[in-house]
């Protein structure tokens, strides 16, 4: 399939814009000022994010098809409603990202700050099953369990708002200067990737107690030790795999140019993340299936303003944000970056 339409002309990493650069990734870049004909076409050529954005656009609809034909009985379902909400918005969002990123290097900044808006997203979508269907027994309708949704909301927006910092820095002190040249990503990429890993870090582990104590932890009475518990494990692996594989940019780190197009760490990154997805989904429908009985009766009552709304209420501050950061961007002239040679 990607033969079948000559794409545009792809460049090396010394052709491109230092913001395009991506450690170990040597060739295969495109045009930084493509058109967006230019980036829909280049799915059907072999590029350095070609793979990357298959191993998310495919899924969505996987993800769409499950959220359509889900049966949603009453009010105990509306936190899966949100979970899977969520998963079909950010693998999306990912694949629209790097399709467009490579509009200009404004465009790159702004298609990454949705991405992170939609990933932070989907860490509240987890949070809010978690708190449904997962917690542990003994710690249900505890003081945690009472305070866990809010504070997961809080980490939402914090999530969003540190991750698009580590891309811009203040976007308030951006106005009035060349911003390209400030962006924290370009005078210290380690950094903005430590600011992104932590961002990210937090959330899921926080997101995660409950899970953690729950399998790793908990002994005796009240442990909610089940046949769930498997599928639990294979999601945290895979959750931690991925964490690893975005952090290390193994391998090409260890051989730069030879997984350019193939097997480069961004890609593994999707596939453990989809695949821990999947596992997490069906670890979540597990547990609100065979613990709807007691959960009804001992937890804490799910209602829509637990639910939905706070959902809306992240989708409206993520995008907030969103703007926040992207208007710098949008108001500065000029499209600085410099054209490949």
């Amino acid at each position: 399939m990607l033969s079948l339409i000559k794409g545009p002309r792809v460049f090396s990493i010394n052709q491109v814009p230092k913001v395009f650069h991506e450690r170990g990734i040597i060739s295969g870049y495109r045009h930084p000022h493509s058109s967006a004909t230019d980036c829909i076409f280049s799915l059907f050529q072999l590029t350095n994010e070609t793979l990357n954005i298959w191993t998310h656009f495919l899924p969505t609809w996987y993800f769409l098809w499950l959220l359509m034909t889900a049966a949603w009985q009453d009010a105990f379902t509306w936190p899966l409603l949100v979970f899977l909400l969520s998963c079909c918005v950010y693998p999306l969002a990912s694949s629209c990202a790097h399709t467009f990123s490579t509009m200009s290097p404004r465009a790159r900044h702004i298609c990454f700050f949705f991405d992170y808006a939609a990933l932070s997203f989907y860490s509240l979508g987890s949070a809010m099953t978690y708190s449904a269907y997962v917690f542990p027994d003994k710690w249900v309708n505890g003081s945690f369990h009472q305070y866990y949704l809010p504070i997961a909301v809080f980490n939402t927006a914090a999530c969003t708002g540190l991750s698009c910092y580590s891309r811009l820095g203040l976007p308030y002190l951006q106005y009035n200067h060349d911003i390209i040249k400030r962006f924290p990503e370009c005078k210290g990429p380690k950094y903005s990737k430590l600011l992104r890993v932590v961002a990210f870090a937090y959330p899921f582990l926080f997101d995660n107690i409950p899970l953690f104590y729950r399998v790793f932890l908990c002994v005796g009475e009240g442990c909610t030790d089940n046949d769930t518990n498997i599928l639990h494990y294979y999601h945290i692996a895979l959750a931690l795999l991925t964490g690893f594989l975005f952090a290390t940019h193994l391998p090409e780190r260890l051989a730069p140019g030879s997984f350019d197009f193939i097997g480069h760490s961004h890609q593994l990154f999707h596939v453990c993340g989809i695949l821990g997805t999947i596992f997490q989904m069906k670890a979540i429908e597990q547990d609100m299936t065979t613990r709807r009985h007691w959960l009804l009766t001992h937890s804490l009552p799910i209602t829509f303003t637990n639910s939905v709304c706070a959902a809306l209420l992240c989708l409206l501050v993520n995008l907030a944000i969103v703007v926040v950061y992207s208007l710098p961007l949008l108001s500065s002239s000029g499209r600085p970056g410099g054209k490949p040679s």
